[in-house]
């Protein structure tokens, strides 16, 4: 690995003598790590541990997820090992229900993550600004199922007249990509320093811009896949200065070999199993005018037809119905006005629980249901397919389904939901998104692929 001389001069400075180790580590191969959806899995597969996550866990290769019906079935996400440290910060810090915001939040790692982490009751949002990648975060997020988060596509400047709303703010902050070299040749070529000269003040920019957003006493968290101080120490101490917020620490174990800095917590790669990265927590110590949101106007009036589709789910009297161009939505009561609020101020992708829409007599779900934490087991006939079906149906390819009645028909693969089709009995009308199609080609050797995936998640 060729690495640019100015990044050596600086990492050499930075690491001493333990430059040479690190340079070795990047001559080996990244470790492949998955983390499991817990409210989807119950099994707990025979495969090395992430320390610092519960749900982690690293795979001796590195299957083509691409090809896994489990994959888009939000059993797990395919998720660097180093950044599911988050755990720890919402372990020991956060203990009741709460709202939070992934302010840069795509592809939906660390959102998929906070979903399942955060106590019962709480309110995710997650943000992303680049339009293309906000729809990959709504599909992730979709498919991992949890029924009491919102996507949104704005700019921190847009977000911050939400003066003291959340409780929580994770900033994933763009960066040099640092620590991406051993996995992303791409990342070195882009490599300058006049590039993390441009990311320190793209940071400051957004901080800066966000920073109101989060009460007194709130909880900032902060994170970069990068090595240097500019993009790391030195901007965490710029947040303590300039917008006023105090360190937080985080226990740590020996045996995890993660790197306490002056101002944060380091990844290694020639001392943990994971790629670089560093996560600084700091809590907010400056006050701000506290935004008072009044009860928001919702309307109330909904069709007989409308509201029978809160009853594909488990717990009707929990959510308030919505409706937009998009179809029917159910939100949590206890943050109706809340996220009525985030949908009149914020341009919102996805709220809650997906429901679907009428089409004359006729209710189509949408694919987000199938996923959902919140979908009737019974709701909807089931039928398992093997894998061969499953990789045609999220083809959008045609299937027929020779046993099953006409009509929706919801297919499982392995017994978990992966979409809906509508049968028609000589073939079946797909409801799964193009955009969220498999473009990859499917080989012909489907048995053996099987047998290279599942053995290294679990069986059954």
């Amino acid at each position: 690995m060729i690495l640019p001389e100015a990044f050596i001069q600086r990492t050499q400075a930075l690491l001493g003598q333990e430059f040479d180790a690190f340079c070795d580590a990047l001559e080996k191969d990244a470790p492949v790590s998955i983390r499991l959806n817990p409210r989807k899995i119950a099994a707990t597969p025979a495969l090395e541990k992430v320390a610092w996550c519960d749900t982690g866990y690293y795979l001796p290769s590195r299957p083509v997820f691409t090809l896994d019906p489990l994959f888009h079935a939000g059993l797990y996400y395919v998720q660097e090992a180093s950044s599911m440290f988050l755990e720890q910060v919402v372990k020991n810090y956060v203990k009741e229900p709460i709202k939070a915001l992934d302010l840069c939040a795509a592809p939906g790692g660390k959102s998929t993550h906070l979903a399942s982490l955060l106590p019962e009751g709480s309110l995710l949002v997650s943000n992303e600004y680049v339009r293309s990648r906000a729809y990959i975060l709504a599909e992730n997020m979709k498919k991992w199922g949890t029924p009491s988060a919102v996507v949104c596509n704005n700019t921190p400047a847009q977000i911050s007249k939400l003066s003291s709303f959340f409780d929580l703010i994770l900033v994933d902050a763009p960066c040099s990509g640092e620590g991406m070299f051993r996995k992303d040749e791409g990342a070195i070529a882009e490599w300058s320093p006049e590039n993390v000269k441009n990311c320190v003040a793209r940071q400051g920019d957004l901080l800066e811009e966000i920073w109101s957003a989060l009460r007194e006493d709130g909880i900032l968290i902060y994170s970069t896949c990068t090595y240097n101080r500019q993009e790391n120490e030195e901007r965490v101490q710029w947040i303590m200065d300039e917008l006023g917020a105090e360190l937080i620490d985080v226990p740590l174990e020996d045996s995890w070999g993660v790197t306490k800095s002056e101002y944060g917590y380091r990844f290694y790669p020639h001392k943990t199993k994971g790629e670089g990265f560093f996560m600084a927590v700091l809590r907010k110590t400056a006050s701000e005018n506290i935004l008072r949101i009044k009860p928001q106007k919702q309307n109330t009036k909904y069709t007989c037809e409308q509201l029978s589709a809160l009853e594909y789910i488990l717990h009707p009297n929990d959510y308030l119905l919505h409706t937009d161009k998009n179809g029917l939505f159910a939100f949590s009561k206890k943050y109706s006005d809340e996220i009525a609020y985030l949908m009149k101020n914020l341009f919102v992708l996805h709220a809650g629980i997906s429901l679907g829409e009428w089409k004359g007599k006729s209710f189509i779900p949408d694919a987000g249901l199938a996923f959902s934490e919140e979908l009737l087991p019974d709701a909807f006939v089931r039928v398992e397919v093997d894998m061969q079906t499953a990789l045609n149906f999220l083809r959008t390819e045609n299937i027929v389904l020779t046993d099953a009645p006409q009509g929706i028909v919801l297919l499982t693969y392995k017994k978990h939901p992966i979409g809906f089709v509508k049968n028609l009995g000589n073939r079946c009308n797909s409801l799964y998104p193009s955009e969220w199609r498999i473009r990859m080609n499917i080989p012909q050797e489907i048995e053996q692929l099987e047998n290279n995936i599942i053995p290294l998640l679990w069986r059954g």
